[in-house]
């Protein structure tokens, strides 16, 4: 036994960080655990948490309070997942080893995953920041620190092994590194004394390793805690589907750094006026949201954003109605029929559709295409080549569009790349629904050059995306097959003089008569 405290004084110690009122409040034990505010100590000048980490504390604190009266009442306890998107130097590492410290301290017994982008975040911040809060606890000598976990003394663990036969096996809060080409090494904490999984600088971890972590959580255990941290760096990746996509699964902040207290006010205010407030560098750094658009990708954020948002302009009946259908690959993928006319793609909505035959599939195309009457029928021929057949048997007429063909316009590699470039011009005027997979299909895919000179763009294909961890884009190839072929407006003036249709020139949307 240390020579810090008496067995009388470890008694009531224990007894007072297990009491209900500080163990089940994040807060309470923060402010109790730590010398805040104590002579000869880091936290001399410090009074406690900053405001937003005690808002991040108490709901905490207010999920346990609900999960534990669910489990009461003989329902299931949810988990706790949070995303904090964050300016830099809001305080999110000391938050990260508050979380540590409650979790060895007040769930005696449980695990703490914690993870970063990299090893050396990992080993010389994360984790060299845990170890410095943990030497601050007021029960430090529970606890034997290393390079990369806090695990219990021996005297503690012989204790709760002879007097709680509690196992100390699990019992740590443990940095582990990941590898994408072999993510399910990361995989296989599980544990009923509860379990807590973090990650540090999220933005930078891939996909694969976000998939997998899901599985952490099949226990049905009271304790079970997701906290992902980041300065929103990437328009990719789970981080940011944590904001998007995946949004519903996930409580969300985005911490403004000007709204943080303790922070140099008067040097983020010049870096805004150096850098303007709507520039990339200040969405991440200071106001974290995420950047307006990143360095490879090919529609920003922004131009979906406010596509999304556009009120829909009037009705424009002599606009071509236009159809695209994108036809499942894989098991998981699905079958996506989408419409646009003029500047409106959300008035007719999407039809989705998974594990269908090819013969299925055309069938419900036949009926969309009766019930709409589109001007024009685009189909990847990639996957799409038994439907198109059988829907030309059918009699319908329907353009068969292969992604990897020759680019009409000599800046884009192939027609998948030049229907996507079309796709972002339009919406700069265009009305879309707010559909997150949408809005990741559009958002997510990545450029590059290609061609011997270098001279061609070349948007990452299906395979290649898929190959990063993201799904297949159904959703964003089926909106911009609606951009093919160019269609003749329905144009009832001229018609009714007996001229032929016309397609305006330089657009496919409406416009307003001379």
């Amino acid at each position: 036994m240390p020579v810090k405290y008496s067995p009388e004084h470890e008694k009531s110690l224990m007894s007072e960080l297990w009491d209900p009122r500080i163990a089940d409040d994040l807060e309470a034990f923060v402010l109790f655990a730590y010398p805040w505010g104590q002579a000869n100590t880091p936290l001399w000048d410090k009074k406690g948490p900053r405001t937003w980490q005690r808002d991040d504390l108490q709901e905490i604190t207010e999920h346990l309070k609900k999960q534990t009266f669910a489990q009461h009442v003989g329902l299931d306890p949810a988990m706790f997942k949070k995303s904090t998107a964050s300016g830099r130097g809001v305080g999110k590492s000391a938050e990260v080893s508050w979380l540590c410290d409650w979790m060895l301290t007040c769930r005696i017994g449980s695990t703490t995953i914690v993870t970063a982008n990299t090893e050396p975040q990992l080993k010389t911040k994360t984790f060299a920041e845990i170890g410095k809060w943990t030497s601050l606890l007021i029960n430090a000598h529970w606890f034997d620190c290393s390079v990369l976990s806090v695990r219990p003394q021996e005297w503690l663990r012989e204790a709760l092994k002879e007097q709680l036969k509690i196992d100390s096996t699990y019992y740590y809060c443990q940095g582990l590194l990941w590898s994408e080409e072999n993510p399910d090494a990361f995989a296989g904490a599980h544990n009923l004394y509860g379990l807590q999984l973090i990650f540090d600088e999220a933005s930078g971890i891939p996909n694969k390793i976000f998939d997998v972590s899901e599985g952490f959580f099949t226990d049905l255990t009271l304790h079970r805690y997701w906290h992902i941290f980041s300065n929103p760096r990437r328009n990719a990746g789970g981080f940011f589907d944590s904001h998007h996509k995946n949004k519903a699964f996930w409580r969300r902040r985005n911490l403004d750094s000007r709204t943080v207290e303790g922070l140099d006010q008067a040097r983020i205010k010049q870096i805004i006026a150096q850098q303007g407030i709507d520039s990339d560098m200040v969405r991440i750094e200071v106001l974290g949201q995420f950047p307006a658009q990143g360095n490879k990708q090919f529609i920003s954020n922004k131009l979906v954003e406010e596509a999304q948002r556009r009120a829909l302009p009037d009705e424009d009946l002599d606009a071509p109605l236009i159809m695209g259908i994108d036809i499942a690959r894989y098991g998981d993928d699905k079958t996506v029929f989408r419409f646009r006319q003029g500047r409106d793609a959300r008035r007719i909505r999407k039809q989705t559709f998974e594990k269908k035959s090819n013969m299925e599939i055309a069938n419900h195309a036949a009926h969309a295409i009766d019930t709409y009457k589109p001007d024009a029928v685009n189909i990847d021929a990639g996957n799409g080549t038994g439907v198109i057949d059988r829907l030309r048997e059918m009699g319908y007429v329907v353009n068969e569009i292969w992604f990897g063909s020759e680019s009409g316009q000599p800046e884009y590699a192939n027609k998948r790349t030049e229907m996507y470039a079309d796709a972002r011009q339009w919406l700069s005027g265009g009305c879309i629904d707010d559909d997150p997979q949408l809005f990741s299909d559009l958002t997510v895919p990545e450029y590059y050059f290609f061609g011997k000179a270098a001279d061609k763009i070349m948007l990452q294909s299906k395979e290649e995306m898929k190959d990063d961890g993201n799904p297949s884009p159904d959703e964003g190839d089926a909106f911009v097959l609606t951009f093919a072929v160019k269609v003749a407006r329905k144009d009832n003036r001229l018609a009714r003089g007996g001229k032929r249709h016309r397609i305006v020139e330089g657009v496919d949307y409406a416009v307003l008569p001379p």
